[in-house]
């Protein structure tokens, strides 16, 4: 299980410098993501994506959830309601219902959750628009002390934020 920590760095400079000395650290560069203003230079780092900036993998959730309880309510109705003949395909409705619904549920929530910024992200909000660059840095827990060491001892213009136990798997 890996532990999300933030970092704010003034300048991107300060912040190539600290994507090198965690890379000297051998934390893989999939796993530090930077994110600055729109419009910023952020050349020779590693930008955050969609994944990490936008609250599509929660909206995704949510539509699979809700679109999947509803298709297996629809298929319930049908299923009781409207008989079709033979009573093992009358009742395999509620699954194909239920699975058309967590589909269409997921693809509709990810389409708006695309266009969301991060709820993660919103405290960095304001900092991020002045100019500064948010670090994120992806690590196992038990590298997480050793991790935060080395930035404050090494990067003093830096200013750590806390961290989040809630790291999705694959970003």
């Amino acid at each position: 299980m890996s532990r999300r920590i933030y970092w704010l760095i003034p300048d991107a400079a300060s912040a190539r410098q600290t994507v090198s000395d965690l890379l000297m650290a051998r934390v893989p560069v999939g796993h530090i993501h930077c994110a600055g203003r729109e419009g910023m230079n952020l050349s020779g780092l590693h930008p955050a994506n969609v994944l990490q900036t936008t609250d599509v993998i929660y909206a995704a959730e949510a539509g699979l959830l809700i679109g999947g309880t509803i298709g297996i309510a629809a298929g319930v109705l049908v299923a009781m309601y409207y008989p079709l003949g033979i009573e093992s395909l009358q009742w395999g409705m509620v699954a194909v219902l239920g699975g058309l619904g967590a589909l269409i549920g997921a693809w509709s929530s990810s389409m708006i959750g695309i266009s969301v910024p991060s709820h993660r992200l919103k405290r960095f909000q304001a900092a991020i628009e002045e100019g500064q660059i948010l670090l994120m840095v992806d690590v196992p827990r038990p590298q997480v002390k050793a991790i935060e060491d080395l930035l404050r001892s090494s990067h003093p213009e830096a200013r750590f934020e806390g961290e989040d136990a809630n790291t999705p798997v694959f970003p």
